[in-house]
């Protein structure tokens, strides 16, 4: 027994040694100094060197998207380096195109600031946003889904100036069982309109760290966090007819959507193929029966994979894009595609639209991973 807490104490000793050494190196060795940042040849400020661009940048209140808290495990963080990036490292390959490395494309969060940089992000990322907000209302829509509004509380900007079709990213603070803060990307389920306020669609995916923050410890009146808005997913403004798609969640931009063309009184052909399970997992029926009411050439059409024997179900059955073969009729007239599904869901329906003559180019779509 003495020999083992002999043994503990030394291995204890070496690691309180190398923690030190690791924390003196990160703080005397590694310090870079002060770097400048130039992004896009126009907005250059000065920060000190060592952390992530991507952390460098949000210190900036810049907001580049990033799903997964800066892991490197989405890819979503990405941006053109122009100079002082250095060389392009191994947890960055698996999220890098061809393309992506021969124009030098990188993972903000990969990448850390050791010298100047010259850098390229969309200039729609000046506009995002970090807002405080309450939760006004939870909802359970299905036993998974939650419908949550949230109150926007921050006086600068008091608003949240968005393009139907595009999303936020929430953050969910540390809680039991999550030690650090993690933000997640959530399309807006909301009318462009409601100003103050914006609502989303929650569903619950088991180990998810935001999704358990939202369904388990997240209660009306709470202080919530998010940024926005992000995307090129949005309804483009155009007179073709509208075909929309979704599954699940995906739902929520597309409600955002048909909640503009009805701002927009739009006289527009619109057929919207939601794909569910069962007729349990069907919802916001009260809603699709009033855009049915409300804009006059509107059509919902919901079909079930696996109906149940109670489900007394006499609608269209099968997958979403069974539907669509059966029900889309093919014309001349100019059409254009909303999509927001899983990645095989929106793959498989992008090959039938364009099957029934829809030009790829007009199928927009936002994938889940």
């Amino acid at each position: 027994m003495y020999t083992i807490l002999i043994t503990v104490g030394v291995i204890t000793g070496i690691a309180t040694v190398l923690a030190v050494l690791l924390t003196f190196a990160d703080s005397y060795i590694a310090d870079y100094g002060i770097k400048k940042i130039t992004i896009n040849k126009e907005k250059e400020f000065e920060i000190d060197g060592g952390s992530t661009l991507l952390s460098s940048l949000t210190s900036q209140s810049i907001f580049i998207p990033s799903a997964c808290g800066g892991k490197g495990s989405c890819g979503y963080c990405k941006c053109k380096i122009n100079s002082g990036g250095g060389p392009v490292l191994a947890t960055e390959l698996s999220y890098l195109s061809k393309d992506d490395l021969q124009n030098n494309v990188r993972l903000s969060c990969q990448v850390k600031v050791k010298e100047d940089m010259s850098i390229e992000i969309p200039a729609e990322l000046f506009n995002v946003k970090m807002f405080s907000a309450t939760v006004e209302k939870s909802t359970n829509v299905t036993d998974k889904i939650k419908q949550l509004r949230f109150k926007i509380t921050s006086n600068d900007p008091a608003s949240l100036d968005f393009k139907a079709g595009q999303y936020i990213q929430l953050l969910a603070p540390p809680y039991p069982g999550s030690p650090e803060e993690v933000y997640r990307a959530y399309s807006i389920a909301s009318a462009t309109k409601d100003e103050g306020y914006i609502e989303l669609l929650i569903g619950y995916v088991e180990g998810g760290i935001v999704t358990t923050y939202v369904h388990q410890h997240l209660s009306n009146d709470d202080k919530v966090t998010f940024t926005g808005p992000y995307g090129d997913f949005y309804l483009q403004d155009t007179d073709a007819e509208v075909i929309l798609v979704a599954v699940g969640t995906g739902m929520a931009p597309i409600r955002s959507i048909l909640y503009e063309l009805l701002a927009q009184k739009s006289e527009r052909k619109i057929s919207f193929f939601f794909g569910a399970r069962t007729k349990s997992d069907l919802f916001l029926l009260d809603e699709m029966e009033m855009f049915e009411r409300e804009l006059p050439n509107f059509k919902f059409i919901p079909t079930l994979s696996r109906p149940e024997e109670n489900d007394d179900w006499t609608g269209e059955v099968g997958r979403v894009t069974h539907a669509i073969e059966k029900r889309l009729e093919e014309s001349d007239s100019p059409k254009e595609a909303y999509l927001c599904g899983s990645a095989p869901m929106i793959d498989s329906t992008v090959k039938v639209l364009v099957a029934k003559g829809i030009p790829e180019e007009k199928v927009y779509f936002d994938k889940f991973d």
